[in-house]
């Protein structure tokens, strides 16, 4: 049996609609309130209760209007819209908690990297290097556009795109300041070396960058690397990136190929393949018996906003599902927006043929990934389970009401996770990186972000 401790992230945007169009309407929801500092600080506690590794936050820089050709179906249903920046919460957060982690999700293709290395930095200082950063490259037309672009850059290119901007962030974090740079010597009147800081020419195929990292070494200096991209191209980049990877797919059948494929990529490389944490989105209702969750499920489906759910599918897939009738099936095209998701719904599982309307129904709470539902005991034996058969490390939890579905995870389910052995009783001390594996602050070789350590002279 696999023994491996069940890691876990709460999975939360800064929104109102994350991943369950139409549960805002919920009397029990409190995500209209995203726009205080108390929602997230609350949460925050919440989840430090709940032992969890960190909350892990999305981020779109577009708005979905794939479906029906427009945003009124998004707009209705709050579909991540209205969204606000995720970064600013963080520092908020962080001083109301001790052990809590952060997931931030950054596009490399929306802004310079030396603002976006400069505002890591400045988040793990002061975080004390409870830092991640969700490598993403985007996939919403409308927020290309919005950014003066024509359309949407090719798949694959985009990838391109994230290897040029990491290669130039990995050396402004690792590579222009020396260990020995900042001195803050009062008496000397030194408070940094300037022959410690070196000048980064960087001449890629996309950026171009003459200067040096402007922020002092942070705890980590390169923040944990998320990724969440599971189409082919993007298995790739995480193989050679990633120290931790976000899955979201329907079912263990789904996912478990994808993990052993990102795996075997990474060994190729040279990179310890189990090193890499692997989460996978669920959604978990559960209740103090079997009963009371399969009510509250059923309570929380009244609630569903089925054209908002195919709103937010479309928009991840590229796919206008409108024309459809509900009865039709769900068939894959080839686009450039994310096509991991469009493959889970329709070639990945052959043996499970998605309609519109039961796109909509099971997209309505959670997003694209399963829902869990029963007592504390069942739903800590299924994730066990789940995490067993496909080899996943632990799981992004999302939401159907806030903050009612990370408060009963904490208080049902956790109890049950540590009565069987599988998740921690206390926090282990130390930055992200320190807690999760067990060792130095910094990124480790063969990761590219340790080469470019590597090249300081």
């Amino acid at each position: 049996m696999n023994a491996k401790p069940l890691r876990l992230n709460a999975f939360a945007m800064n929104t109102v609609g994350h991943q369950s169009p139409g549960l805002w309407r919920h009397p029990r929801d409190e995500s209209s309130r995203h726009d205080t500092l108390e929602h997230w600080t609350s949460i925050a506690r919440t989840l430090e209760r709940g032992l969890f590794d960190a909350i892990f936050l999305a981020d779109v820089y577009g708005v979905y209007d794939v479906y029906g050709g427009g945003r009124e179906a998004a707009a209705r249903a709050a579909v991540q819209l209205p969204v606000s920046d995720p970064f600013v919460l963080i520092p908020a957060m962080a001083a109301v908690t001790e052990h809590l982690s952060f997931g931030v999700t950054g596009n490399t293709g929306i802004e310079p990297p030396l603002a976006f290395a400069r505002r890591m930095t400045t988040l793990d200082h002061l975080t004390g290097g409870r830092l991640a950063w969700n490598v993403v490259t985007g996939y919403l037309k409308s927020a290309a556009k919005a950014q003066g672009q024509a359309g949407l850059t090719a798949h694959d290119d985009r990838y391109d795109i994230a290897e040029d901007f990491t290669a130039l962030v990995y050396k402004l974090w690792e590579a222009s300041w020396s260990d020995t740079a900042l001195r803050r010597d009062a008496g000397a009147g030194v408070y940094a070396d300037a022959a410690g800081i070196d000048e980064i020419h960087h001449d890629g195929p996309h950026f171009r960058f003459d200067g040096i990292g402007l922020g002092a070494p942070s705890p980590q200096r390169t923040p944990v690397i998320f990724q969440a991209g599971a189409s082919p191209r993007g298995r790739a980049f995480a193989a050679r990136h990633a120290e931790c990877v976000f899955i979201a797919a329907p079912s263990a059948r789904v996912i478990a190929p994808w993990v052993a494929d990102i795996r075997a990529r990474a060994a190729e490389l040279g990179r310890d393949p189990t090193g890499i944490l692997v989460f996978a989105e669920i959604t978990v209702i559960p209740g103090e018996t079997e009963a009371e969750a399969q009510e509250k499920h059923a309570d929380y489906a009244r609630y569903i906003d089925r054209d908002g759910a195919l709103a937010m599918v479309g928009g991840w897939t590229g796919v206008d599902f409108a024309p459809l009738g509900w009865d039709d099936p769900v068939e894959y095209e080839e686009n450039d927006s994310l096509r991991s998701h469009l493959e889970a719904i329709t070639t990945a599982d052959p043996c499970r043929v998605w309609t519109k309307a039961a796109l909509a129904d099971f997209a309505g709470i959670g997003g694209i990934a399963p829902v869990v539902t029963g007592s504390g005991a069942q739903c800590a034996r299924h994730l066990l389970d789940f995490m067993d058969e496909t080899d996943i490390d632990g799981f992004n939890l999302a939401y159907a009401v806030w903050p009612e579905s990370f408060s009963d995870f904490a208080d049902l389910v956790v109890p049950e996770l540590q009565a069987l052995g599988r998740y921690r009783r206390a926090y282990d001390q130390g930055t992200m990186r320190e807690k999760l594996w067990g060792r130095g602050a910094r990124v480790t070789p063969p990761h590219p972000a340790a080469d470019a350590r590597e090249t300081r002279q």
